[in-house]
């Protein structure tokens, strides 16, 4: 036989075999393509096409995925939506079939996917649509896959929190998200609240669009050039690459939250926040909204200190560790400190020395301060397109002032992440963070909202639901980055 040139295309196994009635050579090479030796004919990759194969039989029937209406590995790959597609042969002898399904078993098991996985379902979020979601792509794809799940639809706010805080990883290759960005955050929460933080951080983490915002999975399958869809956040699921995510933990006195998406504070933080009196109009409430704020615009008098990345280190003034008050209580006695030190478990936060650290400040007035983690704030919002997934810091826009006019067009650059090249915007990177967030200029007696991940951490006197208990008082807050602490299923 006919040595191939290239060593990823020598076989692994290479046989005749019967194909919609008639006998032809099938082939699959080191490099995990199932192909027929006919020049033309569409080879199927392992890696990123098949999700598993059964045997029927005599026959051995793979289950595969394709773009377009291809009707599998006779056919040429047409662009377009993600179509579900059997292709079955069957080998001339039961020693082939064996075979076959031998090799093919190797191949796919040397590809380190997830083969055991818990599933959170938020039936809740966004249009109400993730149950369906599950229905009709998330488990028929798992099931081709041979992915073993348990399902757990969650009931309340906090549910996925309290799960994975006490859920035994060891039975599992990974956890699932079926939601918007609020159930992947919750979920995080719970890993590192518990006792094996460090072991259970490391759990893989799985989003698939079926919520509000999705900015992470958006995020995620962006940087590889996929739509922002649940089929393709399921492949990669699938597929079982992964990627490290930076985790950003918020400091107030005794008070913590694990932050991996953004933090917001005036006029982003007041339309997603405030707009959810509109939540009936559906998405379209935060372009409502947001016209309604920027034509009665307000300002919030504050301050920003900030350790910047290299490269940035221009912007603003230099100040000293604004910490103080943020991270232990203003006067503790030595048998007081050990009582907290007692009540402590899980993560505490990135173990940097923020003191030595060269920090800088900016006054305001502010109209938004905004940082972000990932690029896409939400499907349609890329709010920072410098942004990656673990290089240790968070990016930074500010906008201190802007005419209403500019404001509408920056604000319509959201789409495009064109915003950040606006006069009126600083955007940088930076290590670590100090908010000290202030009333509005033109009210005083008002203050603002402070929002983390969608949620509101903070509010201040005369804002929208201020009755409501939130996590932390509006009040001095401090954000450190741990670099790649968390891993989430990726598309690369």
């Amino acid at each position: 036989m006919e040595q191939p040139e290239n060593p990823a295309e020598e076989p692994i196994v290479s046989d005749r075999v019967i194909i919609n009635g008639s006998e032809a050579p099938l082939t699959l090479t080191a490099d995990g393509k199932l192909r027929m030796r006919e020049r033309g004919q569409r080879c199927l990759t392992v890696e990123k096409e098949v999700l598993g194969f059964v045997t029927e039989g005599s026959k051995i029937r793979i289950r595969a995925v394709v773009e377009g209406g291809g009707a599998g590995i006779c056919c040429v790959a047409s662009k377009g939506a993600l179509v579900r597609k059997d292709f079955v042969f069957q080998p001339l002898s039961n020693d082939s079939l064996n075979l076959w399904s031998q090799k093919l078993r190797q191949y796919i098991d040397s590809l380190g996917r997830p083969k055991r996985l818990f599933v959170f379902v938020n039936p809740f979020g966004g249009k109400k649509s993730a149950s369906k979601i599950f229905v009709d792509h998330v488990k028929p794809l798992f099931d081709d896959a041979d992915v073993h799940i348990t399902l757990q639809e969650t009931q309340y706010q906090l549910h996925a929190k309290e799960v994975a805080s006490s859920l035994d990883l060891s039975k599992y290759d990974g956890i699932v998200c079926v939601s918007g960005d609020g159930i992947l955050v919750e979920v995080i929460n719970g890993l590192l609240e518990r006792e094996d933080w460090e072991a259970a951080i490391k759990m893989p983490i799985g989003v698939v669009p079926a919520g509000t915002g999705n900015g992470m999975v958006k995020s995620l399958l962006d940087s590889a050039g996929y739509p922002c869809t649940a089929p393709n956040a399921v492949l990669a699921i699938i597929r079982g690459h992964k990627r490290s995510l930076d985790v950003a933990t918020i400091l107030q006195r005794e008070t913590k939250y694990f932050s991996i998406l953004m933090l917001a504070w005036g006029l982003v933080a007041d339309i997603d926040i405030e707009s959810e009196k509109y939540r009936w109009m559906g998405s379209a409430r935060i372009d409502f909204y947001g016209l309604q704020r920027i034509l009665h615009l307000r300002q919030y008098n504050g301050r920003v200190s900030f350790v910047p990345a290299p490269g940035f280190e221009t912007y603003g003034e230099p100040t000293s560790y604004p910490n103080k008050s943020i991270g232990k209580p203003d006067s503790c006695s030595p048998s007081e400190e050990e009582s907290i030190k007692a009540r402590h478990h899980g993560y505490q936060g990135p173990n940097i020395d923020l003191e030595n650290l060269e920090w800088r400040t900016i006054s305001g007035p502010f109209v938004s301060v905004w940082l972000h983690n990932v690029p896409w704030g939400s499907e349609g919002t890329l709010a920072a397109p410098d942004a990656k997934f673990s290089d240790g810091y968070l990016d930074l826009i500010i906008m201190r002032d802007c005419p209403q006019l500019d404001l509408l067009s920056l604000m319509t650059g959201l789409n495009d992440g064109s915003h950040v090249k606006s006069p009126h915007v600083a955007y940088l990177k930076v290590k670590a963070f100090v908010l000290e967030p202030g009333p509005r200029t033109k009210e005083p007696t008002k203050e603002g909202i402070i929002d983390s991940d969608g949620e509101v951490l903070a509010r201040g006197k005369g804002t929208y639901n201020c009755d409501q208990k939130a996590p932390m008082a509006y009040d001095k807050l401090q954000m450190a980055v741990h670099q790649g602490l968390a891993t989430l299923f990726s598309p690369l």
